[in-house]
């Protein structure tokens, strides 16, 4: 079954579902912006298109994501992220931490 979700007054869109092999995940887009994002499990997100500059837990530094690559957010966390164009992403929830 797949569930759509809504953010920031419809400015982040994104398509849950489970998959069998991989497990939950969700597709979405984000119309450019700054968005912060709180997480309840472990994360891995991948730039599909677009470019994530993300603030990760902890990190004093912001980090520039491009299409294919990814990163790890710990469960219970808060993320920045800036775009400046619209963006895709993938998102795996994990099971466990890293």
């Amino acid at each position: 079954m797949l569930k759509v979700n809504d953010y920031f007054a419809g400015k982040v869109k994104s398509i849950g579902f489970d998959a069998a092999s991989t497990g939950r995940a969700c597709v979405g887009v984000m119309e450019a912006g700054e968005y912060t994002f709180t997480t309840g499990q472990p994360e891995e997100i991948t730039v599909v298109s677009g470019v994530l500059k993300t603030l990760l837990p902890g990190a004093n530094d912001w980090q520039v994501f491009m299409p294919g690559e990814s990163f790890y957010v710990p469960a219970h966390s808060e993320f920045c992220l800036q775009l400046a164009e619209t963006s895709s992403y993938l998102c795996r929830y994990l099971s466990h931490s890293r």
